[in-house]
């Protein structure tokens, strides 16, 4: 694991057009300058949700940028080299992911589909808007980990535990 340089971070979920989206876009918000963020999905919708992009955009995270893509990418020579892996919805969480050069620390965050949300549009932004409240409370856990002082068996049990942080009342 790095200890000086930026820690890479990617965000697995099957579509990689919700969740992961919203957890790179706060990664690379929040992490700045000590973290890097990444999303991608095992099958990719191979566009963002445009709620997902209303959201980010009403909150000032740059949006230019966000792309749905395959996990894939991630596993090719010259791909960067991932400190952390965490899955973000329950059907990644179960599938077969490759084998990550260099053994990433990984975690599972799962998080309510938004994109699966039934109702009004109202109801629907507020399921993104829960997600990212969510996501948002355990990566800012997380990036106050003291990385320098945990071993590798501590920060894991810190990676799991964040995982099963349970959301806050809205």
């Amino acid at each position: 694991m790095q200890t000086d340089s930026i820690y890479n971070v990617l965000f697995l979920c099957t579509g990689n057009s919700a969740r992961s989206i919203l957890g790179e876009a706060i990664m690379n918000r929040l992490g700045q300058g000590r973290f890097r963020a990444y999303s991608a999905g095992s099958q990719p919708k191979g566009e963002v949700h445009p709620f997902a992009i209303d959201l980010l955009k009403s909150l000032n995270h740059p949006t230019a940028d966000l792309r749905s893509k395959s996990w894939d990418e991630f596993a090719v020579p010259g791909a960067p080299k991932l400190d952390f892996v965490f899955t973000v919805c329950d059907n990644a969480a179960s599938e077969v992911c490759p084998i990550w050069p260099g053994q990433p620390m990984s975690a599972h965050w799962g998080i309510s589909d938004p994109a699966a949300a039934e109702g009004t549009d109202a109801q629907k932004h507020l399921a993104f808007a829960d997600a990212y409240r969510q996501l948002n409370n355990r990566i800012s856990i997380f990036i106050n980990l003291p990385m320098r002082s945990l071993d590798r068996i501590a920060l894991q049990k810190r990676l799991d535990e964040i995982g099963r942080t349970l959301p806050e009342a809205s």
